[in-house]
């Protein structure tokens, strides 16, 4: 069952270019051991979350200017990227980004680099939740599918032994099979291993399904939350990120006449 927050972001700001302010006073927690989605239309902030809490915004040019972040209680706001692997926070980003010139298996012992060599029952748990990956451990990660990259990200990922694991886009470009089979390897880990999931999500079917608790983000703030089941439920919900509404009735969640903005951090 999910615990305490194992990451709270508390009322972050987000700049990119010291000018263009993304995140907007953004407030959430990931409950320990759940899966968490987090949901939204293009362009609403949801990968920059994701990068906030990773520690890349750096990277991008982007910076938190107010608010904080923490991670089992310690503040995390200003610790760089390589220091929260270490505490345990992973991030498969946007477009898989495996290392298309090195083996599967180069890339997963790749995936360790900040707890030293990798043993071998730590890459036999990766094969043994992908056994496709086992069977491709020698194959140049470039010539994988869409599908086994994706597989590979995730089980890099793995190899640092995240206490949170956050994933952006999984489902991108893959087939609805594909889909499938990636979100019941999601499940399991969080399942069998404990693993927490914070997942970012255009496929919001797929995502409130395997989720605890869901976030949806409009123009860099949280809109609504709540349980996934209750989100599934909810009628504005189906019809905006759902596809089971009546198309082009609405432009906006917050033009919707019962919504309802919970405050809960304010």
């Amino acid at each position: 069952m999910p615990g305490h927050s194992l990451l709270t972001i508390n009322n972050i700001e987000v700049i990119y270019d010291e000018v263009i302010l993304v995140l907007r006073g953004l407030s959430l927690a990931v409950p320990e051991g759940s899966i968490v989605a987090l949901l939204g239309s293009n362009g609403a902030g949801k990968s920059t979350t994701l990068k906030a809490a990773s520690g890349l915004l750096p990277t991008e040019h982007g910076e938190i200017t107010d608010g904080s972040i923490t991670f089992e209680g310690r503040d995390i706001t200003h610790l760089d990227a390589a220091e929260r692997v270490k505490l345990g926070i992973s991030l498969c980003m946007e477009g898989r980004h495996v290392f298309e010139h090195l083996t599967t298996q180069e890339n997963l012992v790749a995936g360790a680099y900040t707890r030293g060599r990798p043993s071998r029952e730590d890459l036999d748990l990766v094969y043994e939740y992908f056994p496709r990956l086992g069977d491709l451990r020698s194959r140049t990660a470039g010539f994988l599918s869409g599908g086994e990259q994706q597989m590979l990200a995730i089980g890099r990922a793995l190899m640092a032994k995240p206490k949170l694991l956050m994933l952006d886009e999984p489902s991108l470009g893959l087939a609805p099979l594909l889909v499938q089979e990636i979100f019941g390897y999601i499940e399991r880990l969080n399942a069998e291993l404990g693993t927490t999931v914070l997942v970012v999500e255009q496929n919001a079917n797929r995502a409130l399904d395997v989720a605890h608790h869901g976030y949806i983000m409009e123009q860099g703030r949280l809109v609504l939350e709540g349980p996934a089941a209750e989100l599934t439920d909810n009628p504005d919900v189906k019809e905006f990120y759902l596809g089971l509404g009546e198309e082009g009735a609405r432009k906006s969640y917050r033009d919707v006449k019962h919504y309802k903005r919970r405050k809960r951090w304010l």
